[in-house]
Formats: C-alpha cells, structure tokens, sequence
C-alpha cells in the first residue's frame, strides 16, 4: 500500500488500494498501450493471470523470500490484470481510451 495515512476503516484501506492499483494501471498503460492485451484477448488475459499465479506460488514457497521480485508487484500485478480483464468483458477496455 502506498504511504498515505493509515485508515480507520477496512473499506478505507480497500480503496487506498484501488487508488494503487489505478496507479500501476495508468503507469504501465503509458509504456505498453492496450495493444497486447487486444492482440490475445480475454484467453491472453488469462495465461498472463495464470503465469503471475505460478510465480507468486513459487516466491511464497521460498524459505527467505524473494530476492528479486517483490510479493506486493506480483500481487498488484494479478489484481491490475482481474479489473483488465472485468473491462474487457464488458467491452469498455476495448472501446475506451485513458483521458
């Protein structure tokens, strides 16, 4: 979570994080675009999702922790691409440009 102040409440603490997330979003929309996301589709979504699962899988099960990938990116990363892919099924990560 970024560092704002500490929330009171769990549905502050939920929203701090969206605000993250939507942070990590437009930073990375800003270097890749929407194109490879259009190229593969709701399936390509899908294998990115289940690589980035693999990976947390295997950076949890080490005795020391990661050494050069973060937990809080692996995690931010497969919630960016679930909201990706919650657009896309509705139509409006196609349709829809960043302002």
């Amino acid at each position: 979570m970024s560092k704002q102040k500490t929330p009171k409440y769990l549905d502050e603490a939920f929203a701090l994080e969206c605000e993250e997330l939507l942070r990590v979003f437009l930073q990375k929309h800003k270097d890749y675009g929407k194109g490879n996301i259009l190229e593969i589709g709701e399936m390509g979504i899908a294998f990115r999702l289940a690589e980035k699962v693999s990976r947390l899988k295997n950076l949890l099960s080490k005795n020391n922790g990661p050494v050069n990938e973060s937990l809080e990116d692996t995690w931010t990363d497969i919630a960016v691409y679930a909201i990706i892919a919650k657009l896309y099924r509705k139509g409006l990560f196609q349709k829809l440009e960043v302002k």
